[in-house]
């Protein structure tokens, strides 16, 4: 290597450490390109060795429980709207409006005012995920976590304690900001740490103890639903899981990816050691890690602007929108907001609505834990192939169950055999949801960008997921009241779109290093036509 190179490395903070590691790099299968952008060859793919260590199992366990508060928060809205105590207090207007709509079973719960309750906390999620990819850079994963457990406390107290409705939509929103922060930094802390070959399931860890806190938030809200003081332990209980986070993270150590962007070679490979045991390559994977982080600085602003305007990042942009687009466009994340609602409209009782809620949590929390054992081993586009056909014809069991039974004008009660039908097919698409897209919606996002860009591209994919949240929560009663059963057809619909697409457009990343994860574009048959240019690869190394 020129010692050009190497002054101009340490120069930019990278530590003597890495400096010699990148020195001892010249046998790998790697090439340097004009502008020096390093790329990898054509050559076979990584493997550093290691094993899934105790460290690492329990850095990424700390790491996904910030799931536990998302899935938490996302569970227990919909109980908690569909509790009278908290409906009398906060949307008194909601009870009368219910009253006199009894003749239309779609629009029993259809109120904007009640709706923004549940909204307003990915408006605030919204704005922090954009700030999120500098602070991430900058301060580092762990440091980004903290922040995110410390704001989730705030917000679980505060909507807890409410007396009016400024005070529940001020908590609402500080549950928000944890939100934005926590889902940027925890997916990557989750990639950056885990080895290649178990990056799938332990990645998928963060959806688990998602769906764990959804699960958690119905037995909660069932628990309490009978008490009039009921919803605000239902909230306030928010501040629980922000507590493990919190104090969990205190105990971690930042991913090597973050700590050499940041000038720390040093801690870097002692996190790796760390993390990945005495079998392991670490000077192998460090050298990758520091080329990656030496190839980012050159172009280390603007990374937005690049990813939008240059063409070796066009599959990442489509990606980086499509993914969370068809993510949320499942139908799935509305349903765990509003199932108790959904199930009321069906013609279950107040109970009977929350024990289904609770039945599709442990549904959806149990196919997760298959997914762990087979996201690894079958591959991303089989199970999104399989969960999606799943999901569209559960889909359209509900739609034409619910438009034959309860009628277009939503006047006629569905018999209690159909409204069990409607549960277990409901039960049955979540299956589909929690193996394919539940856990691959995060994982993805957080292996395909390049380090260059890997917080951009991943506050990208938090960003448009929590817009579309908010606007499927803000629009869903809404669209059930006026579109009544073609609401699931019009999910159906989309989750066919989406498979056809990932059949067609998204690569096996399956074991892939991620410091090796530009080949796979330029082997793509459609996404090579942009990255790939005279036989080389324009795709910084990842």
């Amino acid at each position: 290597m020129p010692a050009s190179r190497i002054s101009e490395a340490k120069s930019r903070g990278i530590e003597t450490g890495v400096v010699v590691v990148l020195a001892r790099g010249r046998g790998t299968n790697r090439q340097e390109m004009a502008g020096g952008v390093i790329v990898p060859s054509d050559g076979p793919a990584a493997d550093y060795g290691g094993g899934l260590t105790l460290s690492v199992f329990m850095t990424c366990l700390v790491a996904a429980s910030g799931g536990l508060i998302f899935g938490y928060d996302i569970g227990i809205s919909g109980g908690v709207s569909e509790m009278e105590p908290f409906l009398r207090r906060f949307f008194p207007h909601v009870l009368q409006k219910m009253a006199s709509a009894k003749g239309n079973e779609y629009c029993l719960y259809d109120s904007q005012t009640l709706t923004a309750f549940t909204s307003s906390l990915y408006v605030a999620g919204l704005f922090a995920s954009l700030v999120a990819s500098r602070v991430t850079r900058a301060l580092g994963r762990q440091a980004v976590m903290l922040m995110g457990g410390a704001l989730f406390f705030a917000g679980g107290a505060v909507t807890g304690a409410a007396v009016n409705i400024a005070m529940l939509i001020v908590g609402r929103m500080l549950l928000g900001f944890g939100v934005g922060f926590t889902n940027q930094a925890a997916p990557l802390f989750l990639a950056e740490m885990a080895p290649s070959r178990w990056r799938g399931s332990l990645t998928a860890g963060y959806q688990f103890f998602l769906a764990l806190g959804v699960l958690t938030a119905n037995l909660v809200n069932y628990a309490t639903a009978h008490h009039s003081w009921g919803w605000r332990v239902s909230l306030g209980l928010a501040g629980a899981p922000a507590i493990v986070i919190f104090v969990g993270a205190l105990f971690l150590t930042d991913t090597p990816s973050s700590l050499v962007m940041r000038g720390r070679g040093d801690g870097a490979r002692a996190a790796l050691l760390r993390v990945r045991g005495a079998d392991a390559d670490v000077d192998a994977e460090l050298r990758d890690i520091a080329k990656a982080v030496e190839a980012a600085r050159r172009s280390e602003d603007g990374a937005f602007r690049r990813m939008a305007t240059r063409r070796a990042y066009r599959p990442h942009l489509v990606l980086a929108v499509a993914v969370p687009m068809f993510f949320q466009l499942t139908g799935v994340i509305v349903l765990a907001f509003f199932a108790p609602l959904v199930f009321r409209t069906v013609g279950f009782g107040s109970n009977a609505a929350l024990m289904g809620a609770v039945i599709l949590g442990a549904v959806n929390l149990g196919s997760l834990v298959l997914s762990t054992f087979v996201i690894d081993r079958y591959g991303r586009k089989v199970l999104f192939m399989v969960g999606g056909i799943q999901m569209v014809i559960c889909q359209v069991a509900i739609a034409w169950i619910m438009g034959a039974k309860i009628g277009k004008g939503g006047e006629a009660a569905m018999a209690h055999p159909y409204a069990v039908a409607v549960l277990v097919f409901t039960c049955l698409h979540t299956a589909g949801f929690g193996w394919s897209w539940g856990p691959l919606g995060w994982v993805i996002p957080s292996e395909i960008f390049p380090v260059d860009i890997r917080s951009a591209g991943q506050a990208m994919n938090v960003s448009i997921g929590l817009c579309l949240t908010f606007v499927q929560t803000q629009s869903f009663l809404a669209m059930l009241c006026r579109f009544k059963y073609a609401t699931f057809a019009y999910y159906a619909a989309w989750v066919a779109v989406m498979t056809v697409f990932i059949a067609l457009f998204l690569p096996e990343t399956k074991g892939i290093p991620l410091e090796s994860m530009a080949t796979i574009w330029g082997k793509h048959w459609y996404w090579k036509r942009f990255v790939v240019h005279d036989g080389k690869s324009d795709v910084a190394l990842t």
